[in-house]
């Protein structure tokens, strides 16, 4: 295995560098909670490219026991052969087992579970698929997914998510839908009106469990999960799985087969630099500086609060760059409007509060900026995460002062 390591340099002025430096720990200053506490240096890793053995699958999409038509949505769709986590799971969840799935991010995780759920559907007209996601955003992008691989196979979906008009999310469950895909609030508004019967639901994916239960779903999992049949199949995924986590899902999956195909906390590809701020003053100008520089073509930066993140993007307006902020005040027409121009590359800059960290599949961003110092390590994970995607290279920088 050959290995080197990105040429990746920043020079700031006054910026100054002292050997003491990571050996300092934030999250005691007033108005933020560092829940981790995390040292500096876990915020400075060197990228290093890799020349690594191409993946060999044991199974091929055209091997698979699956609906030929499927197939060629999977051919369309751009996949040529599984990924290490859709080669282990497919083929589990097929036999229709109960599966935990822990994989990086940008591993193709939704595919792996959609691909044998479709299947299940096209072989039987009483299976029905309910899908929770932490935020509205991976929903939607869960939604986008399933409408892609399920494509002339009529498979009708509907997305139950927050801040859309629920009462063409009732319409659309009285078609009765073998896919639901849904944030868990939603949902639970949902059956409370009696407008969603899980009863009939043979099958339930959560994506991103770790997330669901940092953002304080437990409890309206938990309900979600009672309202189901007994007989079920369960499929979990996540990247990340803490100790917490993982005993709480050991209590909702049935004998259930783990695949972890992670390959550390971090994209290797991933090169990560800190930013040191001594004049709070003139941490825009630092911003400033770094996005008119040439590299910095589709850039992603991660606030604390809605109220920061479109101060920021006010201020970065003001200076001329063309920025777009989501956060939960926003609604979501507004986000999918910003996250399209985005997408599109029509605005260079994303300014987000952590909504956006779990989820978001957007080609080629070149940069992720922690203009505000995550709540956890995990939280930093998943921000870096958007960057460096698919085996491409990508840079991530974070604010300290």
């Amino acid at each position: 295995m050959q290995e080197k390591a990105f040429k990746f340099n920043y020079s700031f002025k006054n910026r100054k560098r002292n050997n003491n430096s990571n050996k300092r720990f934030f999250g005691k200053k007033k108005g933020f909670t560092n829940q981790d506490n995390i040292e500096i240096s876990r915020y400075i890793k060197k990228a290093v490219e890799k020349v690594l053995e191409e993946y060999t699958p044991k199974n091929q999409f055209s091997d698979l026991a699956i609906n030929s038509q499927l197939k060629n949505n999977i051919l369309s769709r751009g996949f040529i052969k599984p990924t290490p986590i859709q080669d282990q799971a497919i083929p589990v969840i097929l036999e229709g087992r109960d599966v935990l799935g822990i994989a990086n991010t940008g591993t193709g995780k939704t595919a792996s579970f959609l691909v044998p759920l479709i299947n299940k559907i096209l072989k039987s007209n009483n299976e029905k698929v309910l899908i929770t996601a932490p935020t509205r955003e991976l929903a939607l992008q869960i939604m986008d997914e399933l409408k892609l691989l399920s494509k002339s196979l009529c498979i009708y979906s509907v997305a139950c998510i927050g801040g859309a008009n629920i009462r063409e999310q009732i319409f659309a469950l009285r078609r009765n839908p073998q896919f639901v895909i849904g944030t868990p609030g939603r949902l639970k508004d949902l059956v409370n009106r009696k407008c969603l019967n899980l009863s009939k639901f043979t099958n339930i994916v959560l994506d991103e469990v770790d997330r669901m239960l940092d953002m304080g779903f437990i409890n309206d999992i938990k309900h979600l999960i009672s309202l189901l049949p007994a007989k079920r199949q369960s499929l979990f995924f996540s990247a990340t799985v803490s100790k917490e986590a993982d005993t709480l899902i050991k209590g909702f999956l049935n004998n259930p087969v783990k695949i972890s195909v992670t390959s550390g906390d971090t994209a290797e590809n991933v090169d990560q630099d800190v930013v040191k701020v001594e004049d709070k003053s003139k941490k825009i100008d630092s911003l400033h500086d770094l996005l008119i520089k040439d590299e910095f073509k589709k850039v992603l930066i991660f606030g604390r609060t809605k109220r920061g993140v479109e101060g920021l993007s006010r201020s970065l307006q003001e200076r001329g760059f063309k920025v777009g902020a989501i956060h939960g005040n926003k609604s979501q027409a507004k986000r999918e409007k910003v996250l399209k121009l985005f997408k599109t590359n029509q605005i260079q800059t994303l300014i987000a509060t952590d909504v956006a960290a779990r989820g978001l599949d957007i080609a080629d961003i070149t940069h992720v900026i922690n203009y505000d110092l995550p709540a956890t390590y995990n939280d930093y994970i998943h921000r870096i995460g958007r960057t460096g995607r698919a085996n491409k290279a990508g840079k991530a920088l974070t604010f300290i002062s």
